[in-house]
């Protein structure tokens, strides 16, 4: 199996078009392009855990600080940081990438 992105790892339903939608709007992390690519994902699909505003324990998520102590325990994330190695793109250069 290939790498997946968090919404194909977490049936969240939150990417376009998915069953979730008008429930809880589509994700940042499945439509932030500028994050496309990093840590081998489909805009931020493989780096979800520095975008706010994602779905987790089936509530959205708020901003970076109240959300990440939870984000790094996440088998997700862990899965990411594991299968990039040497080539997994940090949290920090995530978010600089977002603030420029």
């Amino acid at each position: 199996m290939g790498k997946r992105n968090c919404w194909q790892e977490m049936g969240c339903g939150r990417e376009p078009g998915g069953a979730r939608v008008r429930e809880l709007g589509v994700c940042p992390a499945a439509v932030e392009s500028r994050l496309s690519g990093v840590n081998d994902g489909l805009n931020g699909g493989r780096c979800c855990w520095a975008i706010t505003g994602t779905l987790c324990g089936g509530e959205v998520q708020g901003t970076f600080a109240h959300k990440v102590g939870g984000c790094l325990l996440c088998p997700f994330y862990i899965r990411v940081r594991d299968e990039e190695g040497e080539a997994y793109v940090t949290t920090k250069e995530i978010i600089r990438r977002l603030k420029a």
